[in-house]
């Protein structure tokens, strides 16, 4: 992977869209779509390690994705389940921690279960494998926001002192920094309430290839985007390459 260390992105969140699509054009039913997106995130796992990418995010299941066909919903919670069995002595092995952002609660719990083993005997890794489930940005927020509402009226906090940190604070993993790539697959041009808050600077690709297609080849297409990226949070560049404000 011929992209210099200093531009790797630390933390790379990726919207992993085109199951579905991958399997009608097969004319195979959509789970196995989704079959061969699992065997994709075990690759990018190993690209990640391989680039140094220190955390990844990916976005698994929506609280929208409740609404499919509950057929369609059994298959993908059994799927999740058997996922977790197979890889988490590998992310145990590799020395990967496993996390759940999300309404976990939503999850049935023979999958919940086996899903907190793993982040329990995987909580003291440093490489961080992100799974966000039943998640919703816009939830997130409303859940970030009723904690502050609650400390607010408990006395704890002022209104005047509630600040961007206040509100990071209280999201599901406040000490995971935010994503610094996001890459979306399947060529949709939308962040389909990913991330809302985190997204603020992140940087984007979107790549018409296939969640279950995406190889290697294509992520390092990515990264090589990304290194191109002049990220200036907001600021231009002053004439001695440094950042200034607008």
């Amino acid at each position: 992977m011929e992209v210099s260390e200093h531009r790797v992105p630390r933390h790379i969140a990726i919207i992993m869209d085109g199951n579905g699509r991958w399997a009608k054009q097969r004319g195979e039913p959509r789970l196995a779509g989704h079959e061969a997106g699992s065997e994709t995130v075990r690759c990018v796992l190993n690209y990640c390690r391989d680039a140094g990418v220190r955390y990844l995010t990916l976005y698994a299941f929506s609280t929208e994705n409740w609404s499919r066909p509950q057929d369609e919903i059994d298959g993908l919670m059994a799927l999740l389940g058997t996922f977790v069995k197979k890889y988490g002595a590998d992310l145990v092995e590799r020395q990967v921690r496993l996390r759940v952002i999300g309404r976990r609660e939503d999850l049935p719990a023979e999958v919940r279960r086996p899903l907190e083993d793993v982040e329990k005997e995987t909580a003291g890794f440093g490489r961080q494998l992100i799974i966000a489930l039943s998640y919703s940005g816009r939830s997130e927020l409303v859940r970030a926001m009723r904690h502050i509402a609650e400390e607010v009226r408990a006395g704890t906090l002022l209104p005047e002192a509630i600040d961007e940190a206040t509100i990071s604070a209280q999201l599901y993993a406040p000490d995971v920094p935010d994503p610094d790539l996001i890459i979306r697959t399947s060529g949709e041009l939308r962040i389909s309430n990913f991330l809302l808050w985190q997204c603020a600077y992140s940087e984007f690709f979107v790549t018409p290839v296939l969640w279950p297609d995406f190889r290697e080849e294509a992520f390092t297409e990515a990264l090589t985007a990304y290194a191109k990226r002049d990220r200036r949070y907001g600021g231009v560049k002053s004439s001695d390459g440094q950042e200034a404000p607008l």
